[in-house]
């Protein structure tokens, strides 16, 4: 199996994909895991991992300066309906719109836009920065051994938010409740990282190699 974690300039990847590499050897899952941007490889790719850090607006421009980068990931996931995995901004891109200093469209593979987390009198911190635990709000693949309530890692002040309830597989309290994991046929995505959620964080990656459409 050939894993490709995009690289589009966003930071981040290296623990990523350290992350996948552990995860496979828990599994003994056969997998190479490249970090690039070059169509060729994503296109001969099993799965792919969309990892995000910084601005939505930034990032997605990051994606359309590279040369059929943007293309390529659309090819992927609604012709070819290989898995994706969005990490944190990488799941957020999923959405129509995001609203992050202007407004700026997103890939649209689930119909959803990105908003400042609601800081209700300000009673709470953003960035909403460190564990968290999580609400399960169904059976899903990517939670499977990872029991109600556990925690994650966090760090972001915008929020992924959908009336497509069907497609919310968990969600957090921070000030409202957050939506943190999305699930869309072949499309997966988590608000929190993974990469940095330890054990948990572990176990969901192995799900997601696991995982067979």
């Amino acid at each position: 199996m050939s894993i490709s974690v995009i690289d589009y300039g966003s930071g981040n990847l290296k623990s990523a994909a350290k992350a996948l590499e552990t995860a496979a050897k828990n599994i003994n899952k056969n997998s190479k895991i490249f970090v690039t941007s070059d169509p060729k490889i994503i296109k001969q790719s099993d799965k792919i991992v969309l990892p995000g850090q910084g601005s939505f607006g930034d990032c997605y421009s990051g994606i359309k300066k590279i040369s059929g980068l943007n293309e390529t990931l659309n090819e992927f996931v609604l012709e070819k309906k290989k898995p994706i995995l969005g990490i944190c901004v990488g799941m957020q891109l999923f959405a129509k719109t995001g609203y992050e200093s202007q407004k700026t469209e997103g890939f649209g593979w689930i119909d959803a836009e990105v908003r400042k987390i609601n800081n209700i009198n300000k009673k709470i911190k953003l960035p909403h920065m460190g564990w968290n635990e999580i609400e399960l709000k169904k059976d899903c693949f990517l939670f499977s051994n990872i029991k109600n309530k556990s925690h994650m890692y966090f760090i972001h002040s915008y929020e992924f938010m959908t009336k497509k309830e069907d497609c919310v597989v968990a969600t957090t309290n921070y000030g409202n409740s957050i939506t943190v994991s999305v699930v869309k046929e072949n499309i997966v995505g988590t608000q929190f990282h993974p990469e940095k959620s330890q054990k948990n964080g572990l176990i969901i990656l192995e799900n997601f190699l696991k995982w067979k459409l």
